[in-house]
Parts: structure tokens; C-alpha cells; sequence
């Protein structure tokens, strides 16, 4: 049967996982803001006295390989405890392998070179004309928006399928082809979303704070936030992905249904 990507369906969609499996989600976000924490204060020490050149090349580098690992699990465990009804799984499962990190980093490369090929062009117009440079700088900004759009589930397929960097571009741009104003929507939906999971943190956070305004209750209000935000926003993605896919095939109900 044809399944028509809506809004609406996925949201409500997202919202029943994230209901079902709103504790481990959560979880695994504080989860993974420790760990980040913790290879931080490892690195800071280690490196402590070393060249500042070199010392922060290898901890962005580091840094990038620890939060590839961590976005990339994330996304498992997501598809794993939305199919979990058809079977059990192991903690394995949801650890992603080499070759999808390889795959993700090879992805924010080329994202990278282009980012970095822009910055010059507009360097080069700058010193030829202020108005050209200003027009490059917009063009760019909304061509750069539009295949993050396009592409944003390029992630979903590297994890699902272990497709290559181009080939799960592909697949992105293949699936938003023809629901591009949807998959718009689903970005101001989350938006949205963070939005109004931040408020009622920022509120409880200005009450709460003391007169001598000490940033620890602003640090704790982030990873309050993250925890809650970040869980529904990654779920939002993968049922979006999800939801795309079985749009452009015909599968059996039972199967293509995630809530």
C-alpha cells in the first residue's frame, strides 16, 4: 500500500516513541554529555604544556571522532527501539562500525571543502566589490540551507542501510525530491519544539537564580534542555527518514507502521 509522508502523521508518530521510550533516550543524552565531559577533561590535562598548534588540531580531531561516535549510536539506538518489537537486541547493536564513522566524517569534509571554497569566493568579490560580496554571501547562505535540507537524512541512510558518503546523499536528495515544503515544515517543527522545550528551562532557571548570578544553574538548564530536546529532535529525523522511505515504495502496513 502507498504510504503519502505527512506532517501531522509524523509527528504524531515521533511523539508516541519518544513517549514509549522517552527514559533510555534521556538517558543515553546525559549519557553522552558525560562522556563528552570527560574525554574533554582527559585531553585538557594530557595536553596541558603542549604546543597550542598542534594540541588543538589533534583535540578537534579527537573531539570530532568521539562525537561521530556518539551522534552515530544515537541514531541506532533510535531505529532499535522503534523495530525492538520485532526483535530482541543486544547492546552491540547500537554501536555503530568504522566504517559509518568513516562514512559521517567523510560527509562533514565535504561539507567542509565547500563551506571553505564559499569563504574564499566572497574573500576574492570583497576585495573586487562590497555589493557583489554581500549578494554572494546570501546566495550562498541559502544555497548552503538548502542542502543541509536536502541532505540532512544522509545520516539515517549511513546508519540504516551502511550507505557510502555519495551514494546516501543520493538517497537524501532522492527522498526530499518530491516533499521538499514538507520536510521544511518538519525543520520548523523542530525548531518549534526546541523552542518551547527552552522556555519553560529558562523560566524555572531566571526564578531560580540567585542574586550573586552564578552560571552553574545556567549549565545545569543546557544539560536539562539537551537532555529533553536533543532526544526529540533525533526522533523527529529518523521517523522522518523513516516515514520517506516508505513513501516512495509499497510495503505492507503492519511493517511500514512505527507507532
Amino acid at each position: 500500500m502507498y504510504h503519502p509522508f505527512s506532517i501531522i502523521e509524523t509527528l504524531k508518530s515521533s511523539w508516541t516513541i519518544l513517549r514509549k521510550n522517552f527514559i533510555p533516550l534521556v538517558i543515553y543524552s546525559v549519557l553522552s554529555l558525560i562522556i563528552y565531559k570527560i574525554v574533554d577533561v582527559i585531553m585538557f590535562v594530557f595536553f596541558a604544556g603542549a604546543e597550542e598548534i598542534v594540541s588543538g588540531l589533534i583535540q578537534f580531531f579527537l573531539q570530532g571522532i568521539i562525537q561521530t561516535y556518539l551522534t552515530l549510536s544515537f541514531y541506532k539506538l533510535i531505529l532499535t527501539l522503534m523495530d525492538r518489537e520485532y526483535y530482541e537486541f543486544e547492546f552491540k547493536d547500537i554501536v555503530p562500525s568504522l566504517r559509518m564513522a568513516v562514512n559521517f566524517i567523510a560527509i562533514c569534509i565535504l561539507f567542509g571543502i565547500l563551506v571553505c571554497i564559499l569563504v574564499f569566493i566572497n574573500l576574492v568579490l570583497e576585495r573586487q566589490d562590497k555589493l557583489y560580496s554581500e549578494i554572494f554571501t546570501v546566495v550562498a547562505v541559502l544555497g548552503l540551507l538548502y542542502l543541509l535540507l536536502r541532505s540532512v537524512l544522509c545520516v539515517c541512510f549511513i546508519v540504516d542501510d551502511d550507505s557510502k558518503p555519495i551514494e546516501s546523499l543520493k538517497q537524501s536528495f532522492e527522498i526530499t525530491k518530491d516533499n521538499f515544503l514538507k520536510t521544511l515544515g518538519i525543520v520548523f517543527s523542530i525548531f518549534a519544539i526546541m523552542i518551547l522545550t527552552l522556555i519553560p528551562i529558562n523560566a524555572i532557571i531566571t526564578f531560580l537564580q540567585p542574586e550573586n548570578e552564578d552560571d552553574y544553574l545556567f549549565l545545569i538548564g543546557y544539560y536539562a534542555w539537551f537532555a529533553i530536546a536533543f532526544p526529540a529532535v533525533q526522533v523527529i529525523i529518523m521517523v522522518t527518514y523513516r516515514k520517506l522511505v516508505y513513501s516512495h515504495m509499497d510495503v505492507d502496513d503492519s511493517v511500514a507502521e512505527t507507532d
